[in-house]
């Protein structure tokens, strides 16, 4: 285990053991049991003599042992300090201990060493902070590639394509920055204490480049925030929102005001592309009841009431967020984006959606 928190916790019957140690299943302590299946996994990494190895939930170090026979050098992240005094204890005094470095901590807390490839059976809870971890291209080593085990629907997110169930914003998230792959399935039995669920083995190839300018990154997730809000629905739909167009509108307005497009050289907070929920999704979903859906440009009639002596400054506002509900729904129409779905959109609709709305002024923002 490498990720979550540590507490006490009586040791029941039911505990399962290797080596006098009691594994707990509520920390995410899967050890892999099955060698063949150990072996397998080492194979398809396609590791070099000279690869150093980052692995992340080392455990007692099955998989470990595999991995020193294999590469240069193994750089092993466990936050469990009876684990690691496991791993220590298994490989001293052996050949390979000069090959182990062993760091007890949180790994996504950690600064992450240098490493040419990332091998790893984790705990499934840290799964998509630590993808996007190793993929923060703020700190991103230069590695080859990561073969993680992860539970099985989560890693058929990873590889989801447009048009299936389970295709959603991490889908496209994580194929945008890297390619990715899946090797094997898993059965539960092949751990010791055995998870709830099967689980899948995926290979990680980080993109070089990226398929779009670094400094998109905050504002493409703020598109697909929106698109995968209800992402069955048509994105003229979605746009057609009240909240959503006024939100947009906002942005547009500040913008404007402030003669510039959105900073491209700022921070990205990677880990915005790991959230399954969103601040703007949230907002949004607060708000459900108040939704507008707008046809050519024009709300319906009951929506704009006008009192008293300021009617002449409230026709203008209204004026103005006409034009803009036709500003945003024209776009839509001109490239034919109304009536898709955003479950059904590929990697480069999406970035051709974010570059036609960008260039009629509509730009998107994370509160992250």
């Amino acid at each position: 285990m490498a990720g979550g928190k540590i507490r006490k916790e009586k040791q029941k019957g039911s505990n399962h053991f290797q080596g006098g140690i009691p594994f707990h299943k509520s920390k995410g302590q899967h050890i892999l049991k099955n060698p063949m299946l150990v072996e397998s996994i080492v194979q398809k990494a396609g590791i070099k003599s000279t690869d150093v190895i980052l692995e992340i939930g080392p455990g007692t170090g099955n998989l470990t042992k595999k991995l020193l026979e294999a590469g240069k050098k193994v750089v092993a992240v466990e936050l469990d300090p009876r684990m690691v005094l496991e791993l220590k204890r298994r490989f001293q005094g052996t050949p390979l201990s000069t090959r182990l470095e062993v760091i007890q901590g949180d790994v996504l807390k950690c600064e992450l060493p240098f490493f040419d490839i990332c091998v790893a059976n984790i705990p499934y809870q840290i799964s998509s902070p630590l993808v996007f971890k190793l993929l923060d291209i703020n700190q991103r080593q230069n590695f080859r590639c990561a073969i993680i085990m992860f539970q099985r629907e989560f890693a058929m997110r990873l590889v989801a394509q447009p048009g299936d169930k389970l295709y959603c914003r991490l889908s496209v998230n994580t194929q945008l920055l890297a390619r990715v792959f899946h090797l094997l399935k898993v059965g539960k039995n092949n751990f010791r204490p055995p998870p709830k669920v099967d689980s899948s083995v995926v290979r990680i190839e980080p993109r070089k480049p990226l398929p779009i300018p670094a400094g998109k990154l905050k504002e493409w997730n703020g598109l697909l925030s929106l698109c995968f809000s209800r992402k069955n629905k048509t994105l003229g739909s979605i746009f057609g929102q009240k909240k959503v167009l006024e939100m947009l509108e906002k942005n547009y307005r500040t913008l404007a005001s402030l003669g510039q497009l959105m900073n491209d050289s700022e921070a990205i907070n990677m880990s915005v592309l790991a959230d399954e929920k969103d601040d703007q999704v949230d907002y949004l979903n607060q708000n459900e009841d108040e939704t507008m859906e707008v046809d050519n440009g024009k709300a319906d009639e009951d929506e704009m009431e006008v009192e008293g002596s300021d009617a002449d400054s409230d026709n203008d506002m209204q004026a103005n967020d006409t034009n803009f509900k036709a500003k945003v729904i024209d776009v839509l129409k001109q490239y034919d984006y109304a009536d898709k779905r955003s479950s059904k959109l590929t990697q480069n609709e999406f970035i051709h959606l974010l570059s036609v709305f960008n260039q009629a002024g509509i730009h998107f923002t994370s509160k992250k």
